[in-house]
């Protein structure tokens, strides 16, 4: 190879990164195309609806012919899924596959933008599915079917799993896999690793607050909240728990040494309907407000307190309510239009509409200065001692008061003892309902517990709000200094390239 040669081809190179770097850097919000409910539109007109609401990544749970016919010649990216049902047959022949690819994938590829395969959906939480010995092998027998036809490196393949992967997610720091599903995660997981494929996950922080609401605020879970919650092992804010539960993920998989694995949310919502014991969660103007968020949080790039400024890939849960799905009432109201393709709320898909939506009730739930966190009567011994434990360590509390001739050592009793250190953990994190929850061995109080010389702290409200502006400003300053470091890092290419051409035609000369 000549000079000239290699200066043109690195010539191009630099220009091709370039291009990639505008083109595919930023977080990209999608929607999830369920079809278990009657009256649907046709696919024809569902694509019309996705592209009239400007939506570019969609994910659908099967390979309906009419669906992905349907998709065909439109920029949308889709996203198609291998049921579970089919994972036995997947994993057990390799023809089985490549007969499926070529009856149900080919025809209508490229025309039809497919760009992700999932094989399998929560295969963890069915009953029915042996993830151990499914899954891995369809996935690979699809990664090997797709090499065969020389797709491997435009369609990648995954799995996705709901967050009960999880043995623990709180803090996030101490986010932890089920150790349960250590003999499907290893492998699984190194699969992703060599394939650079991203490891999927279904997040509902509405299931937290439904099933906790005493224990978890709603403005938490709604990216509404005005305070926030630290992570006593690192010392990250977390605003909202939609980060924090991403954070346990990484932080799970970093600990078993797969740091270079990207996590995409293939599925997360709010429904707009529920039962009886719902009626508090489930709400359009909750919906709205959710989904609004978390569409905001991932176009700016906002990223998650331990990797800020990250893009991350989220799929809206779901285009439609599904009347056809079991369970309770929430499970058929999820959808962003009705069957009439009308809206069931506004919802911008670009995140450019002026303002976040406030909750229905219009309120928060953040601190004051007239609450406080003491033990719950109702816990047993065994939970206050574990979260009194937890709190004079991990929790970064300081214990002093409650050691002997110390203001608080009397009553010398686990209960006295407890609360104090609740409260004092309380307080330092923003009194903030999720501060005050210990598993359920900690309960709020509007009357100050404090006794004789024994003060229970309070969070002063200008101290909150100090400390908020503090962690927007940073959060904007690290926004603007990756855009920083980005156009620099492209300012140098530039420069590359000109020295680059500059170079060919003196040698021309």
């Amino acid at each position: 190879m000549t000079t000239r040669d290699f200066n043109l081809i690195f010539s191009i190179s630099l220009l091709l990164l370039l291009l990639l770097l505008d083109c595919c850097y930023g977080g990209k919000v999608g929607v999830c195309y369920g079809r278990s409910a009657d009256d649907l539109p046709t696919p024809a007109k569902v694509v019309q609806l996705i592209q009239q609401h400007n939506i570019k990544y969609v994910r659908i749970y099967d390979y309906n012919s009419q669906v992905l016919k349907a998709f065909g010649n439109t920029s949308i990216e889709l996203m198609i899924g291998v049921p579970n049902s089919d994972l036995n047959a997947f994993s057990q022949s390799q023809t089985n596959v490549d007969t499926w690819l070529k009856n149900s994938v080919l025809p209508y590829y490229p025309t039809t933008k497919i760009t992700y395969i999932t094989v399998g959906a929560e295969s963890t939480d069915d009953p029915h599915i042996n993830a151990s010995s499914f899954v891995v092998p369809a996935m690979q027998n699809v990664l090997t079917g797709l090499r065969k036809v020389g797709l491997s490196k435009r369609i990648k393949v995954s799995t996705t799993l709901s967050l009960g992967v999880l043995s623990r997610s709180f803090p996030p720091s101490a986010g932890a896999f089920n150790s349960s599903y250590a003999y499907f995660l290893r492998p699984m997981l190194e699969f992703l690793a060599e394939n650079k494929s991203p490891f999927m996950i279904d997040l509902y922080p509405y299931y937290a607050y439904r099933d906790s609401p005493n224990n978890v605020s709603l403005d938490y879970v709604l990216f509404e909240s005005s305070s926030e919650v630290i992570d006593p092992n690192t010392g990250l804010l977390y605003k909202n728990m939609f980060d924090a539960q991403v954070d346990a993920l990484y932080y799970a998989l970093t600990a078993l040494n797969f740091r270079t694995i990207k996590i995409m949310v293939t599925e997360t919502g709010w429904p707009t309907k529920g039962s009886p014991k719902e009626k508090a969660a489930a709400s359009p103007d909750n919906a709205e407000t959710y989904n609004s968020n978390i569409i905001r949080h991932v176009v700016t790039n906002q990223g998650t307190p331990a990797k800020p400024g990250e893009a991350m890939n989220v799929y809206i849960f779901s285009l439609f309510n599904e009347n056809r799905k079991t369970g309770l009432d929430s499970e058929r109201n999820w959808g962003l239009f009705y069957p009439d393709q009308t809206s069931v709320y506004q919802l911008d898909f670009t995140g450019k509409s002026n303002g976040f939506h406030s909750n229905s009730s219009g309120t928060n739930s953040r601190g004051n200065s007239n609450s406080w966190c003491i033990a719950s009567s109702k816990a047993s011994e065994r939970d206050l001692k574990g979260a009194l434990d937890w709190a004079c360590g991990p929790g970064n509390v300081d214990c002093t008061a409650i050691q002997p001739s110390q203001p608080c050592f009397q009553p010398d009793n686990l209960v006295s003892h407890a609360s104090f250190v609740f409260n004092s953990y309380f307080q330092q994190n923003r009194a903030t309902d999720v501060a005050c929850s210990f598993g359920g061995a900690g309960v709020k109080v509007n009357k100050d517990p404090s006794y004789d010389k024994c003060i229970y702290i309070t969070a002063g409200g200008n101290k909150t709000k100090a400390t908020n502006a503090t962690a927007l400003t940073s959060s904007a300053s690290t926004s603007r200094g990756n855009k920083l470091l980005r156009w620099i890092f492209k300012l140098c290419l530039m420069i590359s390239l000109s020295w680059s051409w500059q170079t060919m035609n003196s040698l021309e000369l």
